[in-house]
């Protein structure tokens, strides 16, 4: 068995504890949901804010909210670049897997959906 990584992003509707915890929550079930995730399969998780979402830790979802109490989470700040997404949540999900790559589904919602496009296009 591989493991395999399973990227996400979604923003919150405003810097609140409450919108993070509801935006990361949407996201992980999204994500769980898109590729049929067990979560007794999931290896680890890694979370991320932009430098302006700091009124919780992401993290809290998934122990709070899925009763994620035997994953291994962890949460950090992303780069703070002109131009980054605010309210911006990200998730990389190591999922232990016998899909192939090209299976996998990566999950952006609401104004991170933009991620994604940047991510994919070629260069200028």
């Amino acid at each position: 068995m591989k493991v395999r990584g399973v990227r996400g992003a979604i923003t919150a509707h405003d810097r609140s504890r409450a919108a993070v915890l509801d935006a990361t929550t949407e996201l992980l079930k999204r994500v769980i949901e898109a590729n049929g995730i067990d979560p007794d399969d999931i290896a680890a998780t890694m979370f991320t804010t932009s430098p302006d979402l700091t009124a919780e830790f992401p993290a809290v979802a998934a122990r709070e909210n899925l009763r994620w109490e035997h994953v291994p989470l962890m949460c950090g700040h992303e780069m703070a670049v002109p131009h980054g997404q605010e309210r911006c949540i990200r998730i990389l999900l190591f999922w232990n897997t016998d899909r192939p790559q090209s299976e996998i589904k990566h999950i952006y919602l609401r104004e991170a959906a933009n991620l994604r496009q940047r991510s994919t296009s070629p260069p200028a």
